[in-house]
């Protein structure tokens, strides 16, 4: 019975390996690769990667902020750090009354900003709307229109210097106004050349805005589309009610990167004329200030930190409003 017993189990007679348990957990393995340590060559590697950029970053940003703010209560002419003397205030207040293209400059700033939020903004939402329902070709246009964000500003500067140029110019040929004692000169008439420039810089604000607005639009819950034409309501609506109200983070980010555009804007009119004759603005002020024929570095580092508390006011409230939104989040 027995005999019988241990043919019919033979797993029962299997006779455990020498050593036992112990033995089979020294032969697996534990597997490679997941836990391995960095090497000295790989934390070199690494510190390189992201110490480089930060002092970069820290040397060009943070520390060159830092010493525009301390010389701004400094008169310096540049040359050696032993013409530097502590003024206070002095170049504040030289700034605000007795400086006559510094209120014009602000005025042209404050324009600036206006135009770009008033046109260019809507037309790029409109650009967007458009795009967003998948028409033929929509790549192709994406393209066209965002190809003004992508050439450099100088380049867009002489591009329209072309365009507004009184004998040859694309314009003045339309209208007739290329013939001697009909130039209209675009450029140099005090009263014109700012709307010029705000064309130009229009022109390519409209790319900036569409692709933004298509982002958010992408975004935006397909159901909330259907429920509003189940609902009856005709395109113009849907948008009104539905779609536009959803697009208010993408709100928040075109008005902040309009301000900061308005406020930084220094490229298409350096081109032009070099801020002068009705140009005026805060960057051009502070360039000609500091590297221009005779330096005032102290006096430009005062405006500069104008234009730097100007921009911090807009941007941190922005960044306050990010913040809690991630922590209710």
């Amino acid at each position: 019975m027995s005999i019988e017993t241990g043919i019919q189990n033979p797993e029962a007679a299997e006779v455990p390996p020498p050593g036992g348990a112990h033995a089979q957990k020294k032969t697996k393995r534990a597997p490679q690769g997941h836990n391995r340590l960095l090497t000295r060559r790989d934390r070199i590697t690494l510190g390189l990667m992201a110490g480089v950029p930060t002092i970069l970053h820290v040397a060009l940003v943070w520390v060159t902020a830092l010493a525009s703010v301390a010389l701004a209560f400094t008169t310096w002419d540049g040359i050696g750090f032993d013409s530097i003397k502590w003024v206070g205030l002095q170049n504040f207040k030289q700034l605000f009354t007795d400086n006559p293209q510094f209120w014009p400059a602000v005025e042209h700033n404050i324009i600036w900003f206006v135009v770009l939020i008033l046109i260019p903004t809507p037309m790029g939402l409109f650009l967007a709307v458009q795009l967003d329902k998948k028409i033929r070709f929509s790549r192709i246009y994406q393209t066209a229109f965002f190809l003004p964000v992508v050439v450099s500003l100088a380049v867009t500067g002489f591009v329209w210097q072309l365009v507004y140029n009184p004998d040859t110019g694309l314009i003045n040929s339309l209208i007739g106004a290329n013939k001697p004692g009909h130039y209209i000169d675009w450029i140099g008439n005090p009263h014109l050349n700012l709307w010029a420039v705000l064309v130009a810089a229009s022109w390519r604000h409209t790319g900036y805005m569409m692709i933004l607005y298509l982002a958010g639009l992408k975004g935006v819950d397909p159901s909330l589309r259907e429920a509003s034409a189940l609902d009856g309501a005709n395109e113009w609506q849907t948008f009104k009610n539905v779609i536009f109200p959803t697009l208010r983070p993408t709100n928040t980010v075109v008005l902040v990167v309009t301000i900061i555009e308005a406020l930084r804007a220094f490229d298409l009119v350096f081109v032009f004329n070099k801020g002068a004759q009705g140009t005026e603005l805060l960057s051009i002020l502070i360039t000609n200030n500091i590297i221009g024929e005779s330096s005032r570095i102290g006096y430009g580092s005062a405006i500069a930190v104008v234009l730097l508390v100007i921009s911090l006011a807009v941007i941190i409230p922005y960044l306050i409003a990010t913040f809690r939104k991630e922590r209710r989040a």
